[in-house]
């Protein structure tokens, strides 16, 4: 590839890209909520949650010094990360910690990305992200739902307008954000219901004697709060439009 070539690439993705709508803003995060909340879009989007949940269980893992064994991902939308080290201590408590906040803080830094307009940076960061946790796949089914879910993103940062980009990059960390949040309530209610005694909270309240719904509790707090601040970040040209009062004085 030529150097004017390399130069048009790299201008592509570090580009900053214009505010998108504020319409636009409220119509994605309308969409993303609508899929939340409705079964049948909930049960296909919600593989893009379990993603970044074993991949946040997988980068910790990586990240403490535990050997990473392989990744499945299954088509009633669990999955399961396997990483070999010491049964307990610190690095197994936070790779434990990693998996329920993840796809919200994923979606928190995209929405770090969006408030700048990167878009297409953050959509191209997701297809190297997902790529990465290509090699660590070790099921047929996880191997379909990597390479389709990165078809798609790549497909989108490369062959659509600005316009198409933004409308997908807003709706999917919209969805990231908003959808982090249900499966802490659904881990609870399984949890009430005695079906989940193996769950994150249970091998964190084993190894550090406290309550798993403590832990469960802990899971909400930092996605609400991801939610929260990434909520004001994607709605900043919404807000910026707005023609708030001047407070007296200023």
């Amino acid at each position: 590839m030529s150097i004017t070539g390399l130069t048009e690439i790299w201008d592509r993705l570090f580009a900053a890209q214009t505010d998108p709508p504020p319409l636009l803003v409220l119509i994605t995060a309308a969409v993303a909520l609508a899929a939340v909340l409705t079964r049948l879009p909930w049960r296909i989007g919600r593989n893009a949650i379990t993603i970044a949940h074993e991949g946040g269980h997988a980068l910790i893992a990586l990240l403490t010094g535990r050997k990473l064994k392989g990744i499945r991902l299954h088509s009633d939308t669990s999955g399961l990360t396997l990483s070999a080290g010491r049964p307990t201590g610190l690095g197994m408590i936070l790779t434990l910690l990693a998996g329920y906040v993840a796809p919200s803080l994923v979606g928190l830094a995209g929405a770090l990305l969006l408030g700048g307009n990167r878009i297409t940076l953050l959509l191209w960061i997701a297809v190297a992200l997902l790529l990465a946790m290509l090699v660590m796949i070790r099921n047929l089914f996880g191997i379909v739902s990597i390479l389709v879910t990165g078809g798609v993103v790549f497909a989108v940062s490369w062959f659509a307008g600005p316009d198409v980009q933004a409308a997908f990059a807003y709706t999917g960390v919209w969805f990231l954000l908003i959808g982090g949040v249900r499966p802490v309530g659904e881990l609870q209610r399984l949890r009430a219901q005695g079906r989940s005694p193996e769950s994150d909270a249970d091998q964190l309240a084993w190894l550090t004697r406290v309550p798993g719904l403590v832990w469960v509790g802990f899971f909400g707090l930092i996605n609400l709060a991801a939610l929260f601040i990434g909520a004001l970040l994607l709605a900043s040209p919404w807000l910026a439009d707005l023609d708030l009062p001047t407070p007296p004085g200023g």
